[in-house]
């Protein structure tokens, strides 16, 4: 992985209740969904190298849809340059910006609100989920510490189902938290090639790796 990607820049859009809220789609959009108390936040503003999605110590208090612009920014090194004149394989040999689109979605399982209140708030979400073509991957993060979740299970075979009608799409599991494992869990869960990330303890390495994992899952092409 010696491909370096920086995080040029990052803003707030707007939020939005229902699809038709939000502006028309320009550039690969990725999905961030999980329970409440995940980490979401925390990773997202990791995505985008800055606070901008807001965390409360209220869980299920977020009830709109926020989107976010980021541009990442592909660094070659200098052994690939000197690489790519003797393979024929893809490598990246000069500098190359991506526009993304991250969607913060509220998270699911908490709030304390009417029957009637959570049905619109599903029919806007599933509406927004399925129309909203230009989304290419979904991240479903999960709590690595509480990995067997009713909740977590609901949202994979939800995810799962969209794919069947939207071929283009893909689902990347994000485990949060994995400071919060001792060294053996931690070790299992890496042994069976699960993508961790501390939502505290983040390493260069580690960020990178899910910089690269989260661009070849949405981009369908791998960075060397």
């Amino acid at each position: 992985m010696p491909t370096q990607i920086k995080v040029l820049q990052s803003h707030f859009i707007q939020s939005a209740q229902k699809i038709q809220d939000c502006p028309a789609p320009h550039c690969t959009e990725i999905a961030v969904l999980g329970r409440s108390n995940v980490g979401k936040s925390s990773i997202i503003n990791l995505l985008l190298n800055h606070k901008l999605a807001k965390s409360s110590s209220t869980p299920g208090k977020t009830k709109l849809i926020n989107l976010f612009s980021t541009t990442w920014e592909l660094c070659p090194t200098k052994e690939q340059n000197e690489k790519s004149h003797n393979t024929a394989n893809h490598i990246l040999t000069e500098s190359m910006r991506i526009p993304l689109v991250i969607i913060d979605f509220p998270g699911f399982g908490y709030a304390k609100v009417s029957k009637d209140t959570k049905k619109i708030w599903d029919k806007n979400l599933t509406d927004f989920i399925y129309k909203r073509q230009s989304i290419k991957l979904f991240c479903h993060l999960i709590d690595s510490r509480h990995r067997d979740l009713a909740i977590d299970s609901d949202i994979a075979n939800f995810l799962q189902t969209i794919l069947e009608s939207r071929k283009d799409c893909k689902i990347l599991q994000i485990y949060t938290k994995d400071d919060k494992l001792n060294k053996n869990e931690l070790h299992k869960l890496k042994a069976q090639h699960k993508l961790t990330i501390s939502t505290l303890k983040k390493t260069t390495q580690s960020v990178q790796y899910l910089y690269h994992a989260i661009l070849q899952a949405s981009l369908d092409w791998q960075i060397q």
